[in-house]
């Protein structure tokens, strides 16, 4: 009662007035005001921690300036992307998405066939969310909904003028998307993210517990399945990189292609984490202790 009543409706004045401050400012006054912010303030948190404990473990060969460098980064590029927010449907408009291999994303759309996208939560993952606008295809969008529902509304408004549909991860979410699915939609899904009940998959050198619907949907409907990787550049400019569909061998056994596709994707999101560790979400509890 207390959380629903007191603490959310608190939060989620917090995160609107947040809001609507950098909905004010221009965009890079916005991005700079909010990295330099958490910049200062971010690496004196606590999840600051678990993120020093995955850095140090993913890379062993760091020195300890280097990993309290990445942290004090990836704080900023977070600080960035809440700044970013409210002008989500500007930035593709104004130019600041530079666009590579837009020829692998295209490839899915007139096939007749469904198909999917996926990435993980890197540079500003909520400029991904635009690929549906830039290929021009009508796609859902599977994300996972913040506990407090104040917040969720707020973003729900950011992302109100992206094309397609937002489903929230859940039981009714994957009946939407099966659904979708089914009649030869196009979906997306940011795939980097813990799932206590999923499949141990390598990631850094350890096993963690990774979601196989991905694998799943692709096996089950024949998709194509694309990796696109959102690049934060400078401030607030992206570059937005589409890739060759994964190569997906059918072998008979339904448990192994799963295995088998979700440790490329895994090895796929770690390479592009290994050019760019501090845009990554480091202080996500990803493997277990």
């Amino acid at each position: 009662m207390r959380q629903k009543y007191l603490s959310h409706p608190l939060q989620g004045l917090g995160a609107h007035l947040m809001y609507w401050l950098f909905a004010v400012m221009p965009i890079d006054t916005a991005s700079n005001a909010a990295g330099c912010l958490m910049r200062t303030v971010g690496p004196k948190l606590g999840q600051t921690k678990k993120a020093r404990n995955n850095l140090t473990r993913a890379f062993p060969e760091k020195s300890s300036d280097e990993i309290e460098e990445i942290i004090a980064d990836m704080w900023e590029n977070l600080g960035r992307s809440v700044g970013e927010i409210p002008h989500l449907h500007k930035l593709y408009d104004e130019n600041r998405i530079e666009i590579v291999g837009i020829e692998h994303g295209l490839a899915t759309r007139n096939t007749g066939k469904p198909g999917l996208f996926f990435s993980g939560h890197i540079g500003n993952w909520e400029v991904g969310m635009s690929i549906s606008t830039i290929l021009e295809i009508d796609m859902m969008t599977v994300y996972r909904a913040p506990d407090n529902p104040w917040v969720d509304n707020l973003f729900m408004r950011a992302r109100k003028a992206l094309r397609g549909e937002l489903v929230k991860k859940g039981p009714d979410g994957a009946r939407k998307l099966t659904g979708w699915m089914k009649n030869n939609g196009h979906a997306c899904m940011l795939v980097d993210q813990k799932m206590s009940n999923g499949i141990a998959v390598p990631f850094f050198g350890r096993d963690a517990m990774t979601a196989p619907a991905l694998a799943q949907f692709a096996l089950k409907y024949d998709a194509p399945v694309v990796p696109f990787r959102i690049e934060r550049l400078k401030g607030a400019n992206f570059r937005l990189t589409f890739y060759p569909a994964l190569e997906i061998a059918k072998t008979g056994d339904r448990h192994a292609d799963i295995a088998n596709i979700m440790t490329e994707v895994n090895a796929t999101l770690e390479g592009w984490i290994r050019e760019r560790p501090a845009q990554w979400l480091w202080p996500h509890k990803r493997w277990p202790n």
